[in-house]
C-alpha cells in the first residue's frame, strides 16, 4: 500500500498524559520511536519540538472528550493535523495498549486511512460553546418551572390549569404572595393582570390549597434559581450578540428560511460554520448531521435504514424548526411534509423536511443567496401524470369510474 506521509505522528490522548508514536519511513525500511509526556502546556511544548526534530509533517489524533482540544490548539501552528473518530479507527481485539494505540494511528495516517473529522476555526468553535451553554441553561429553567408545579400540585394549588404561563407577570406576583404568607384566594386572585384562559370564580377555586412553611421554603429556592438562570442566559445572549459580528450577513440570510428563527440560525452558524468548502458535497453535511438514512447492506439486502446517532445540538435544533417550517401555509416545505406523512408517517417526514432545511442552508451559505420558496405545488406540477394516475386509481378503489379528457 502507498504511503503518503513518510514521517507522521499518531497520538494517543488521555485527561493527564499522551502516548506518541512517530513513524518515519525510509524507503522500505520503516522504524518507530515513542514517548508519553504529560498534557500540561510544558509538555505539549516539549512534544511538538520532539515531533519537529524527526521531522514530522502530520499528525493524527482521537477525539477523546474534550481532551483533544488543547493538544490540537498547541500542536495546529507546526504541523497538519487529523481529528479521527474513534469508531473509524477502532483496532482488532487484542494487544491493547496506549502504545500500540498510538503505532496503530500512526500507521492508518501513513496510508491515508484516516477521515478527518471537522474542526470548525477557532471564532466558530467559541460561538458553538456560548450556544450549547445558552441551550443547556434553558433546559434547566425550564427544569425548574416544572419543579414549581410539582410544589403547588403538592400544595393542592391548581395554578397551572388557569394559567399558561406560571413565571409571568400574574404567575410571578402570585407565587411572590405565597412565599410572603398569603393564602387567601381572594387576594392571591386580586394580583392578576392582563387576560386569563380562567374566569376568576375558577381561578380562586385554583388558588384553594393547602401551603406550608416547606411549599414556601422550595419555591422560593426554585424561584431565585430561576433568576439566576435568567440573568446568565441575559449575559450569554450578550456575549453571542457580540461574537456574531462577523457572521451577521450569513444569519441573515438563513433568516428567511421559513422555521429558522434569529437564535436557530445562530446555532446553524455555530454548528456547521459558513465555510461549506470544508463538505464536499451537501451529501457529506446531511450525512455528518445523521439527517439520512445510514448505509447498512449486506449480500444485496438492506439491514436496516435508521438514521445514526448524533451530536445533540445540531440534529434537535433542525427537528424543531422543521416542526415550525411544516406549519407555514402555502410553503415547499409544508407541502413535502404532507406529502411524506400520507405515506410514511410524521416522525420520517419531519426528518426529510429537517434535511431538506439543511440542504438549503447548505447552499445558501455556499452562494449568498437567499431561501426561495419552490411553492406548494412543486410536486404536483413536477409530475402530473403520475398524479393523475395515483388519482385515477383511488377514484377506481372507492368504486367510481370516470372518464378522463385533456383539458
Amino acid at each position: 500500500m502507498e504511503v503518503l506521509y513518510p514521517r507522521c505522528a499518531g497520538l494517543d490522548v488521555h485527561a493527564g498524559s499522551i502516548t506518541a508514536c512517530m513513524r518515519v519511513a525510509t524507503g522500505a525500511t520503516v522504524t518507530y520511536e515513542q514517548r508519553k509526556t504529560p498534557t500540561t502546556t510544558r509538555g505539549l511544548l516539549q512534544l511538538a519540538e520532539w515531533l519537529t526534530e524527526h521531522g514530522c509533517t502530520h499528525v493524527a489524533m482521537e477525539s477523546t472528550g474534550v481532551y483533544w482540544k488543547p493538544v490540537w490548539h498547541v500542536l495546529e501552528e507546526h504541523f497538519t493535523l487529523i481529528l479521527a473518530n474513534a469508531m473509524h479507527i477502532r483496532n482488532v481485539p487484542g494487544r491493547k495498549s496506549d502504545m500500540n494505540d498510538a503505532r496503530w494511528i500512526a500507521d492508518l495516517l501513513a496510508h491515508g486511512l484516516i477521515r478527518s473529522s471537522f474542526v470548525p476555526p477557532a471564532p466558530i468553535q467559541e460561538l458553538r460553546d456560548l450556544t450549547r451553554t445558552r441551550r443547556q441553561l434553558v433546559h434547566e429553567a425550564a427544569r425548574h418551572v416544572l419543579r414549581i408545579q410539582k410544589t403547588l400540585e403538592d400544595a393542592n394549588l391548581k395554578l397551572t390549569q388557569v394559567m399558561s404561563d406560571i413565571t409571568g407577570v400574574s404567575g410571578r406576583a402570585i407565587l411572590n404572595a405565597l412565599i410572603a404568607g398569603e393564602t387567601d384566594p381572594d387576594t392571591l386572585a386580586d394580583l392578576t393582570r392582563g387576560r386569563l384562559k380562567a374566569t376568576r370564580a375558577e381561578l380562586v377555586d385554583a388558588l384553594h390549597g393547602r401551603v406550608t412553611d416547606h411549599h414556601r421554603f422550595m419555591i422560593k429556592l426554585h424561584l431565585s434559581q430561576l433568576d439566576a438562570l435568567d440573568a446568565a442566559i441575559a449575559s450569554l445572549e450578550a456575549r453571542i450578540g457580540a461574537a456574531l459580528g462577523p457572521f451577521r450577513p450569513a444569519v441573515s440570510l438563513l433568516t428567511t428560511m421559513p422555521g429558522l428563527s434569529e437564535t436557530t440560525a445562530h446555532v446553524l452558524v455555530a454548528e456547521i460554520g459558513i465555510d461549506m468548502t470544508r463538505f464536499p458535497t451537501v451529501g457529506h453535511l446531511i450525512s455528518w448531521a445523521g439527517l439520512c438514512p445510514r448505509l447498512d447492506e449486506s449480500a444485496g439486502n438492506r439491514r436496516s435504514t435508521r438514521t445514526r446517532q448524533s451530536a445533540p445540538w445540531l440534529k434537535p435544533t433542525l427537528v424543531n424548526a422543521a416542526w415550525a417550517a411544516s406549519r407555514k401555509k402555502d410553503s415547499y416545505l409544508r407541502a413535502q411534509f404532507l406529502r411524506i406523512k400520507s405515506r410514511r408517517g410524521a416522525k420520517k417526514a419531519i426528518l426529510a423536511v429537517a434535511s431538506s432545511m439543511l440542504t438549503a442552508a447548505y447552499f445558501m451559505l455556499r452562494n449568498g443567496v437567499e431561501y426561495q420558496d419552490l411553492g406548494p405545488r412543486y410536486f404536483a406540477d413536477r409530475d402530473k401524470t403520475r398524479l393523475t394516475k395515483r388519482l385515477l386509481q383511488r377514484l377506481q378503489d372507492l368504486g367510481v369510474t370516470v372518464e378522463v379528457k385533456a383539458a
